[in-house]
């Protein structure tokens, strides 16, 4: 009975702060440039994984991407939650950043803390549009989602099973990695502050909007891969 109560008590407490999750990750989170920033080392780390590299034609038949560093934490039931970036391709090249954050709960025999990277190819025009809603995009739900091939080396065409391509490099203790059921929404508040105006998703990943100097290294990376 007692655990009963435990269990029933902590499932609250998830679903309490996950579905705030998103305003309230701004009283800890980074700033809007330290994500840019952040955002940078992360597709640098990924480059950077010998045998678990993005394949060089999934990321040149990229519509678009999005990077995100996410907590994932579990007691019975698990939450998670992080921020990052999404950017698109342009006729003019890569699309200034607009600024998302990722929540999600989860129930199962799931004990402990890990701090996981994404990156989410998007591999089609849909799934560029889906995260360029003001609004929430469902993975699994709104875009059918998968885990990416890897290898370097991999060569040769690979067909699409999915509108997003998802890949993970984990830091911590937790069995497994799951994105099925996740909601990325828009920061709009975190687009405004960045770009000192109010700025739509879609403005930004259709190229309307020019990335401010900040968003320089970020770009240059992405030019390069």
């Amino acid at each position: 009975m007692k655990i009963g109560r435990a269990s029933r008590a902590i499932a609250g407490l998830f679903v309490g702060v996950l579905s705030c999750v998103f305003p309230a990750a701004r009283a800890t989170a980074a700033t809007e440039q330290e994500l840019v920033d952040q955002s940078v080392e992360i597709l640098r780390e990924f480059q950077e994984m010998p045998d678990g590299a993005i394949p060089s034609h999934v990321i040149s038949n990229a519509r678009g991407l999005a990077i995100v560093r996410v907590l994932k934490i579990g007691f019975g039931v698990s939450g998670k939650g992080g921020e990052g970036v999404v950017v698109a391709r342009t006729p003019h090249g890569w699309s200034a950043p607009s600024f998302i954050g990722l929540g999600g709960a989860g129930w199962g025999l799931q004990v402990g803390a890990e701090m996981t990277d994404f990156i989410f190819v998007l591999n089609n025009d849909p799934a560029v549009r889906a995260f360029s809603r003001d609004g929430n995009v469902k993975l699994g739900g709104d875009v059918s989602a998968a885990a990416g091939p890897v290898g370097r080396d991999l060569h040769g065409a690979v067909t699409t099973t999915a509108a997003v391509y998802a890949y993970s490099r984990s830091r911590g203790l937790f069995a497994g990695v799951s994105v099925e059921g996740a909601i990325i929404a828009t920061q709009k508040t975190a687009n405004a502050r960045y770009y000192g105006r109010i700025v739509s998703a879609r403005s930004l990943l259709s190229g309307r909007v020019q990335p401010v100097r900040g968003a320089e290294r970020l770009l240059s990376v992405l030019n390069r891969l």
